[in-house]
């Protein structure tokens, strides 16, 4: 296996095996209807804080173009994708593009751990009650939403490999040119 520094690999236990497939089990069990699409309305969900983050809602964020991330501490692809999403808050962040991650994870030291060694420069909740991913029909890990200033969805993209990132930022810098 290849590493990068930069790409720390994360390896699975058997406790985080459990957690993933209980997580992935109980988002199954989420009715489809509840399902959110491209051009629907973003659910406005309530989000727990995580370290030294805030609680609140999705809504606060009305009239910014709105990059949700679903994510793990046991998930690679999320390692990967966080050096992404700061790169992305530094040069958009400004232009009214928010970012926000919200953790998946069981066990809150999980995503702590995970974010004292790839910090995130942009806000980070918790789904706690996992409703949040239910409205979402969360379906991998990481899955990323870009909502615009109207709170509609644009763009689902679920997991996350480095070559995907030019798509996402077009997306993103339509939506933030379209205001």
């Amino acid at each position: 296996m290849i590493t990068h520094p930069a790409y720390p690999t994360l390896l699975l236990n058997a406790k985080q095996s459990l957690a993933l497939l209980m997580t992935a089990l109980a988002l199954l069990a989420a009715p489809a209807a509840s399902a959110v699409a491209v051009g629907d309305k973003a659910p406005d969900c309530e989000l727990s804080a995580l370290g030294a983050g805030q609680a609140g809602k999705l809504s606060q964020y009305k009239g910014k173009v709105v990059y949700v991330d679903f994510w793990a501490s046991w998930c690679g692809p999320c390692a990967q994708s966080f050096p992404f999403l700061n790169e992305l808050h530094k040069q958009l962040g400004g232009q009214g593009l928010q970012i926000v991650g919200v953790n998946m994870d069981e066990n809150a030291d999980d995503a702590n751990t995970f974010l004292a060694k790839i910090p995130a420069s942009f806000p980070v909740a918790a789904d706690a009650s996992k409703q949040c991913a239910k409205d979402f029909d969360v379906q991998a890990m990481p899955s990323s939403y870009i909502i615009d200033n109207k709170g509609v969805v644009h763009h689902i993209h679920l997991g996350f490999r480095p070559g995907a990132a030019d798509e996402l930022q077009s997306t993103i810098q339509g939506l933030l040119s379209a205001k």
